[in-house]
C-alpha cells in the first residue's frame, strides 16, 4: 500500500519568543514492512540546526525559534509503501540492549491497580497470546475517550479513570507488559483511517518483544496488530522518548497549537 502524508503543526504565542529549541521526531525511515519514498520538512519561523539518531534510533531534528516571532509552524510531507506484516517488526536492533525496555519510567510506573489486571490476564507460556490477552483487557477496562488525559497522564492514573486515548493504552500496556518481563516500547505514528483522510492527530501503539517473532506491535485502542495502514515514526520506553515535537522556549506564553494531518492510499502504476 502506498500511503500519502501531510502533517502541519502550527504554534502561536501571545507576545515574541526570546529564545526557542524544538526537538522533532517527526521523520519515519525504512524498516521491516515499511519503505519511505520521499520524505519533506519546511519550517516557519525556525530554522533546522542539525538532525542526528538518537538514542532509539529515531531521527531527530532540532530548530531553533526565529527570535522575535509569534508563530512557528512545521510541515511535513511525503511518500511511503508499506506491507502488512501482521505487526511482526523482527529483530532487535540498536546499541539499547532488551532489559532497557523492562525499565519503568514515570509514565509507565504501575501500581497495585496495574498488577491486579496483569493477574487477571491468562495466556501461560505463550508470550504472544498473552499480549493480546492484555490488550484486550485493557481496552476492557479503559473506554478510548478524548479530552479526559493529557500527555502527562500517567499509566496507572488513566486505568484508574477508566478513559483515555491511543497514549494511555499504550503506557498501561507497556508498565503491564514490563511487570511480566516482556521488553515492551511505545511507538508514535500514522494510522491511514477507513472513513476520513483528514485528522487531528497522529496515532500511537505499543510493541513487545515475543521470542522467536522479535518485535511485535500491538495497537491496543483497535485491537489489532499494525496493519499496511500504519507507518512507524519513532519509538522509546514512553511517550517523552517518541514524542514528536518536544520543546522550550522563553519570551511567549499561552501558546496554542494546532494540528492539520492527513493519510491517504495512492494509486501505485504497474
Amino acid at each position: 500500500m502506498r500511503l500519502s502524508i501531510s502533517h502541519r503543526t502550527r504554534y502561536d504565542f501571545d507576545e515574541p519568543v526570546v529564545h526557542g529549541l524544538q526537538r522533532l521526531r517527526l521523520t519515519p525511515k525504512s524498516t521491516n514492512g515499511q519503505e519511505v519514498l520521499s520524505w519533506d520538512m519546511e519550517y516557519d519561523g525556525a530554522r533546522e540546526q542539525l538532525s542526528y539518531e538518537d538514542h532509539n534510533c529515531n531521527l531527530t531534528v532540532l530548530v531553533e525559534v526565529d527570535p522575535g516571532v509569534t508563530h512557528v509552524e512545521i510541515a511535513c510531507k511525503g511518500m511511503v509503501d508499506t506491507d502488512d506484516k501482521a505487526g511482526i517488526i523482527g529483530r532487535h536492533a540498536g546499541d539499547l540492549p532488551l532489559w532497557h525496555f523492562n525499565t519503568q519510567t514515570d509514565l509507565t510506573r504501575p501500581d497495585a491497580a496495574m498488577r491486579a489486571l496483569v493477574d487477571r490476564v491468562s495466556g501461560g507460556d505463550d508470550t504472544l497470546k498473552t499480549m493480546h490477552a492484555l490488550s484486550a483487557a485493557i481496552i476492557d477496562a479503559v473506554r478510548y475517550e478524548t479530552g479526559t488525559t493529557t500527555s502527562q497522564t500517567t499509566a496507572s492514573e488513566a486505568l484508574d479513570a477508566g478513559t483515555g486515548v491511543c497514549q494511555d493504552h499504550a503506557h498501561i500496556f507497556l508498565g503491564c507488559a514490563r511487570i511480566m518481563k516482556v521488553p515492551a516500547r511505545y511507538v508514535s505514528g500514522y494510522l491511514m483511517m477507513n472513513d476520513r483522510v483528514d485528522q487531528e492527530a497522529g496515532h500511537a501503539w505499543a510493541e513487545a518483544f515475543v521470542a522467536g517473532l522479535g518485535w511485535v506491535g500491538f495497537d491496543i485502542s483497535n485491537q489489532i496488530s499494525p496493519d499496511a495502514r500504519y507507518v512507524r515514526v519513532a519509538t522509546g520506553r514512553d511517550y517523552r522518548e517518541a514524542a514528536p515535537i518536544t520543546g522550550i522556549s522563553s519570551g511567549g506564553h499561552n501558546d496554542s497549537m494546532t494540528v492539520e494531518l492527513a493519510v491517504a492510499q495512492q494509486t501505485v502504476d504497474q
